[in-house]
């Protein structure tokens, strides 16, 4: 229908008039810092920054299921008025064993073990093994749990899940703008640090687990092997190892919140915490219990401090001293706050980008983006004339509907994503120059100025929309399935799509029909 009413011709016009005011914000710094001041942000590739790939230790998931299903056999036992010895942990071949106290309790052992099954279906199996040389058994009998694999890879991949929120929980603490952070494979996890060149203290934060226990300290220990349920664990303070208890008083996952304090005392930084209502009983209870006593605060299998509980700490609350600086106070803080990791990440590649490097790609991106454009449009001109130009007006639109869109959502801009700006100015084009040709076919068979226009755009439309559309589709399960600048260069297609059929068949045609209804032409320039 060539046919703009008045609102629908200022309904265009506002709408371009409004993506030029949402980009004018990339090229100037905020006047104030309490205004919304909306920008692009630069990828890594572009501002420069730090790249880190780091891995999740699975021998360490390996080793705390097999501490936890040992726990759950030693309470299985004890309730059943059953004895044990000789614990053994094989994390090579992820299976636990042990030896009954006596040969004729071995068949209600390992049923009292088995039916640990019904609160962990599939988790693992228990079976009967030879003590083998060494042991000191008299019945040559071990019952063994053996970990199912399929059961351990599930865990392994909620393990790397929980990892990746706990990273991103962390890094966001530390006010590092727009991070990317990705899963990649089954152990790995990518994370991208757009303008920090130094990282080594995000390296520091991401490298504790940050696992956070309570537990009462053990009577000293002669030598240097430690009892049953007992470890030798080293004490940051004195420098020597400290007997601990293996059984956990007060586990840290249930803080509630934690920060960075100086104490009124000493005047050094510490660190408060607090407890949820089942940790803060818990912490009530052992300290109601225990007066008297040393209670460790362990950190990674490391004792932070050992203080002598004075008498009952109700309400939950307490405070962590130690030799702390401001710096390590808050990020001991902060990641008590973001939570433990349930395994340790290992750094296995990192590499920084140095700003020249990102200023480079910058400018060779914005070179690239700007003759494509000139080369279009001078094509669109040579071509289509009067036409082209209407064409190449409908193009600089789309340009800048689609940086306001980018800028709108504060999207992250990378190399593939300049790439995409490319792409979707050559298919804006290809639309272009679909009406144009079907004008230019009516034209030829004799048809009057406005039946050629109106048949034109009209015959033009469908096909437009349909090949916009499947290449909708297909960028967006691209965006959906797709990590890092896979994602970058999908989104700004399918933003391009949207602005790029809003510009040619609304913007272009009203510049047509606006031309057309001034001039009343008796041929059209095509």
């Amino acid at each position: 229908m060539m046919y703009y009413s008045r609102a629908r011709m200022l309904g265009a016009l506002g709408i371009c008039l409004l993506g030029v005011l949402l980009c004018l914000p990339n090229f100037f710094r905020a006047p104030a810092p309490h205004l919304p001041w909306r920008q692009i942000h630069l990828g890594l590739d572009l501002r420069g920054g730090s790249y880190l790939l780091l891995q999740i230790d699975r021998k360490s998931l390996v080793a705390d299921r097999l501490q936890t299903l040992e726990d759950g056999a030693r309470q299985a036992l004890i309730a059943k008025g059953l004895g044990y010895r000789d614990f053994r942990r094989d994390p090579a071949t992820r299976s636990l064993s042990f030896q009954p106290r006596d040969s004729s309790e071995a068949a209600a052992a390992r049923q009292a073990v088995a039916d640990m099954t019904q609160t962990m279906p599939g988790e693992f199996s228990v079976s009967m093994a030879g003590a083998g040389p060494g042991t000191g058994s008299a019945t040559g009998d071990r019952i063994v749990i053996t970990l199912s694999q399929k059961a351990f890879a599930r865990r392994a991949g909620e393990a790397l899940t929980q990892s990746i929120e706990i990273v991103r929980r962390r890094i966001d603490g530390t006010g590092a703008i727009d991070p990317s952070i990705a899963r990649q494979g089954d152990d790995r996890i990518v994370v991208e640090l757009p303008g920090i060149s130094d990282p080594e203290r995000i390296k520091t934060l991401l490298g504790t687990t940050a696992k956070m226990t309570f537990r009462l300290v053990a009577p000293p220990v002669s030598g240097t092997v430690a009892p049953p349920g007992v470890t030798l664990l080293p004490d940051i303070s004195t420098g020597q190892t400290l007997p601990v208890m293996d059984h956990v008083e007060v586990d840290g996952a249930d803080l509630t919140n934690a920060g960075a304090v100086i104490d009124q005392q000493t005047g050094n930084w510490a660190v408060d915490f607090a407890f949820d209502h089942a940790g803060a009983a818990a912490f009530a209870n052992t300290t109601a219990s225990n007066v008297g006593q040393r209670f460790a605060i362990v950190l990674d299998n490391k004792v932070i401090e050992a203080p002598v509980i004075q008498g009952p700490i109700p309400g939950g609350r307490g405070q962590i001293t130690g030799n702390f600086t401001a710096q390590s106070a808050t990020d001991l803080a902060l990641m008590l706050r973001a939570g433990a990791l349930p395994a340790p990440l290992a750094v296995i590649e990192q590499r920084s980008i140095g700003p020249s490097l990102g200023a480079d790609s910058i400018r060779a991106g914005a070179i690239s983006l700007a003759l494509g454009l000139v080369l279009v449009m001078l094509f669109m001109l040579l071509f289509y004339a009067r036409f082209g130009l209407y064409a190449d007006l409908a193009l600089v639109a789309n340009l800048v509907l689609m940086t306001a869109i980018l800028t709108l959502f504060q999207t992250t801009l990378t190399l593939p994503g300049m790439a995409g700006m490319l792409l979707t100015l050559g298919m804006a084009v290809d639309a272009n120059i679909l009406i144009n040709e079907r004008i230019r076919e009516e034209v030829k068979r004799g048809r009057a100025p406005l039946a050629a226009l109106q048949v034109g755009f009209e015959r033009a439309t469908g096909t437009i929309v349909d090949s916009n559309a499947t290449a909708f589709l297909a960028h967006v399960m691209l965006f959906v399935f797709g990590t890092g600048p896979v994602r970058n260069f999908a989104l700004t297609i399918t933003i391009g799509i949207v602005t790029t059929l809003f510009t040619t068949l609304v913007l272009s045609r009203l510049l047509v029909v606006r031309w057309y209804a001034l001039t009343r032409p008796s041929e059209l320039p095509v």
